[in-house]
């Protein structure tokens, strides 16, 4: 009898949708601030004008009717009249001219889906009697949106972890080669970085808009490590690892790091001045390259270390050294869940917005008019995206199927549908590996769980005594910076 007091207890501290509220809760709390914090301002053709963005603010769910007017509304109305369950989002913006801000105003910018039972829903903190009035079930934990009067669940995606190196052997065109892969994520931009190293000892780097077979050295010396001896010391010492450094200086046509960007240059701008060249290489190496290390010049000595560190690993597993890193091992793995998803679909909502609103301004111009906030905004380029990426379920990055119809069959497949955890790979391939059950799976995933067919090992479920972690809820860097560690940087 105990025992079953002991698991509700669990049950009721930590529902089984906890994962889905406690992540949009943290999307509409800070993510979403963070997120106007990394745009700042919207540049105008216009010389000395921009638009400054200050505080974004949400208000509750509220229905507007066909006169006008605004009333509060609830999910059971949504469901009844077709409606969407969503709260109107307000962002304070102003005109700067000159370096003087006037025309400051908080601006109705479209409305963002709320989240049921999360801190913006109306049915936060009701009791059971106060649920049934509301006409809905008492034990239904929420965690899901509704969209047009249908209930949709954000189905959380399984991926390899960002700003993680992952080595591996791979075959490429009939030939084995050491391959070090890390996916460099900062703000909405994702950048796959690689280095390999060939069967003859030649390592090579790529990223966003570099060019093919381009020297691992050549980039450091680019980067800052111009003299063989500071290139030496940012590897070990180890005679494998000295070989090939060895044999890549050798074969190396720059010399310096003048000649190491006008080399990068000459392939990604060829035809230009060398002044433009060099300037077009840094800027691609301070972009593209790493950019969750950094974005300024200032960091490309650490972008250098960083890639150092990449290519040794690679020779360690070429040489037998090292084991090569397993993909399938959760270590490696991150999940994305409601509030992730729905960062990623604001910040492209967002974005989507500004470009709107510099066409306004262009339009203005062209017209004679006179520029005001007010006017320059028009609600629905900002919440039709979001509006319809989460009727159809396609998402940003060309992602389908996010967005899914919640299943009503039982209360359990209710459950298990806001558990479900699908991987990105093709259901029509193999992936062996990735489908079977993996050791690192347990007290994670159940293995039981999973459909037959195409979708089997692909589409799981998180085991009923899981709880997802995220870097806000851990507190890992809030306890590091208490023992006055600083390793950890935002």
């Amino acid at each position: 009898m105990y025992h079953w007091e002991v698991v509700e207890s669990i049950f009721k501290e930590n529902p089984l949708v906890k994962q889905h509220i406690d992540s949009f809760n943290e999307f509409t709390n800070n993510k979403i601030h963070r997120v106007i914090d990394e745009i700042k301002q919207i540049e105008t053709n216009k010389e000395g004008m921009v638009i400054k963005l200050h505080k974004i603010r949400l208000e509750m769910p509220v229905a507007t009717e066909a006169d006008g007017s605004k009333r509060i509304i609830l999910p059971m109305e949504a469901r009844l009249r077709n409606r969407t369950y969503a709260a109107p989002v307000f962002l304070e913006m102003g005109l700067v001219e000159d370096g003087v801000e006037k025309d400051r105003d908080d601006i109705y910018i479209g409305d963002l889906p709320i989240m049921l039972c999360s801190d913006m829903c109306h049915l936060k903190g009701l009791n059971q009697e106060e649920m049934i009035k509301a006409g809905e079930d008492p034990n239904d934990q929420g965690g899901y949106f509704i969209i047009n009067g249908s209930e949709k669940v954000l189905v959380s995606v399984e991926d390899l972890a960002p700003n993680r190196m992952i080595v591996t052997k791979e075959a490429k065109g009939g030939k084995r080669m050491v391959v070090g892969r890390i996916f460099s994520i900062r703000g909405g931009f994702r950048a796959k970085v690689s280095v390999e190293r060939n069967k003859e000892g030649m390592v090579y780097v790529s990223f966003p808009t570099s060019p093919k077979n381009l020297n691992l050295f050549v980039v450091l010396k680019a980067l800052g490590l111009d003299k063989k001896q500071s290139i030496l010391d940012a590897f070990s010492d180890k005679r494998e690892v000295i070989n090939d450094i060895l044999l890549n200086l050798e074969s190396m046509e720059a010399r310096n790091q003048e000649e190491a960007l006008d080399y990068i240059g000459k392939r990604v701008a060829a035809g230009q001045p060398s002044d433009y060249r060099k300037s077009r290489a840094g800027k691609i190496l301070d972009d593209y390259m790493l950019p969750h290390v950094g974005i300024t010049e200032e960091e490309r000595m650490r972008k250098a270390y960083f890639l150092a560190r990449m290519a040794e690993r690679c020779i360690e597993v070429a040489y037998n050294k090292r084991d090569e890193d397993d993909k399938d091992h959760y270590a490696n793995k991150r999940i994305k869940i409601a509030g992730n998803l729905m960062e990623d679909l604001f910040r492209y909502a967002m974005s989507y917005l500004i470009k709107d609103v510099k066409y306004q301004i262009e339009r203005a111009y062209t017209r004679g008019r006179k520029l005001q906030i007010k006017t320059l905004i028009r609600p629905d380029a900002f919440y039709d995206r979001i509006r319809f990426a989460m009727a159809t379920g396609n998402w940003v990055g060309g992602r389908q199927g996010i967005s899914q119809l919640l299943d009503r069959t039982t209360y359990i497949s209710m459950v298990s549908h806001l558990r479900r955890v699908v991987s990105p790979l093709s259901k029509t391939q193999p992936h062996f590996e990735a489908r079977d059950l993996h050791p690192t799976h347990w007290g994670k995933l159940c293995p039981n769980e999973t459909p037959e067919g195409q979708s089997c090992g692909l589409q799981k479920n998180l085991a009923i005594g899981c709880l997802i972690s995220s870097k806000e809820t851990s507190g890992l860097e809030k306890n590091l910076a208490q023992l006055g560690t600083n390793i950890i940087k935002k």
